[in-house]
């Protein structure tokens, strides 16, 4: 069987990603993803995280994930995967907890522990994943 992604979507593993060239708060970019039939992208594995961070190297662009807190310190994954702090990639000093609403998780390419919380009505890049479409 052949794996296959919509035009424009990038794939890796099992799944699709779409890289926006737009920005837009993290409801929004939510929104705009799963329009499209896909969510925020869940970062569930080190491959994925080191992959995605190598590969797609846009130097000083933020991303919106798949990662959201409902009050400081309770992180959930948009697909409701469970949060695991061993498989998160925080930049160092990150998430800070002042001021206590940066509630929305975003990254950049800048590092390998690039994860970083910022205020969900921030305007951002957002990074859409697709469970892949097998063709047989």
């Amino acid at each position: 069987s052949l794996l296959c992604c919509p035009e424009g979507w990038r794939p890796f593993q099992e799944s699709c990603y779409y890289f926006s060239d737009d920005q837009m708060p993290w409801d929004e970019s939510q929104q705009n993803c799963s329009g499209m039939g896909s969510q925020l992208v869940v970062i569930n594995t080190k491959a994925e995280q080191v992959r995605r961070q190598v590969k797609y190297q846009q130097k000083g662009h933020d991303f919106y994930i798949g990662l959201r807190a409902q009050k400081v310190g309770q992180w959930r994954w948009a697909d409701q995967t469970p949060y695991n702090e061993t498989a998160a990639f925080w930049r160092r000093g990150e998430p800070s907890d002042q001021p206590s609403d940066e509630l929305c998780g975003s990254t950049d390419s800048n590092t390998y522990s690039n994860w970083n919380n910022i205020l969900c009505s921030t305007s951002c890049y957002r990074i859409c994943e697709l469970p892949e479409v097998v063709l047989r």
